[in-house]
């Protein structure tokens, strides 16, 4: 009977751990990254500034099927300016929210770079591609852009001034962060997935040995 309160009180505790995502913005800069995932936070964020890899993290915690979920929005604080990424910003993310300028077509030009950096890196991470700044021509919603159609992305018209659809993109990111990191198609990612499990098996293993034998 102690055996199975024990066991009990794992379970509940599993239950109650927070699910950990990180999810990365890609894309030129004054694209409006850091704009957007403002407007989404509101008053809710807690930006780090990490000035050794010269990026932002704001952290987020919501829930998701009752599940906790603490996300980690990393953004780039102006290393784009460089046409790169240092390979850090994009370790372990679980999904990318890749922008562009909907009114400057040298930005839409240079997805294609930042999408060939980001499979680098993270070859089947979920991708969402966002058309900002759509308050300034609204016209531009009624286009069609053959990087997202190429590259199969879901495409979303945007506006970080005015907040159309960024709760949408963001809840949209979180909910692709987590079915990938559930159910990662990286040999890497399922290597790391397996270790975590593993190390909250033992984990448990030794809480209940150590209870039972009191």
């Amino acid at each position: 009977l102690k055996y199975q309160d024990e066991m009990s009180s794992v379970i509940k505790n599993k239950s109650e751990d927070v699910e950990k995502l990180k999810i990365i913005c890609l894309g030129d800069s004054a694209v409006g990254k850091s704009k957007l995932v403002e407007r989404f936070l509101v008053d809710g964020y807690k930006p780090q500034q990490q000035s050794t890899y010269a990026l932002t993290l704001f952290n987020y915690e919501t829930k998701l099927n009752g599940k906790k979920i603490s996300v980690d929005f990393w953004d780039t604080a102006g290393q784009e300016r460089f046409s790169s990424m240092h390979p850090s910003y994009y370790h372990q993310a679980q999904a990318c929210i890749l922008v562009f300028d909907a009114t400057r077509k040298v930005t839409y030009k240079n997805l294609n770079n930042w999408y060939k950096e980001l499979r680098q890196y993270r070859p089947n991470i979920p991708c969402l591609l966002v058309a900002n700044k759509i308050d300034v021509d609204l016209g531009v919603t009624k286009r069609t852009f053959a990087f997202g159609t190429k590259h199969n992305l879901p495409q979303y018209f945007v506006s970080a001034a005015n907040g159309t659809n960024v709760v949408k993109v963001f809840r949209d990111a979180i909910k692709a962060a987590l079915s990938y990191k559930q159910n990662p198609t990286d040999f890497v990612d399922q290597v790391l997935q397996e270790l975590e499990h593993l190390g909250n098996t033992e984990e448990d293993l030794i809480h209940i040995t150590c209870k039972t034998e009191e």
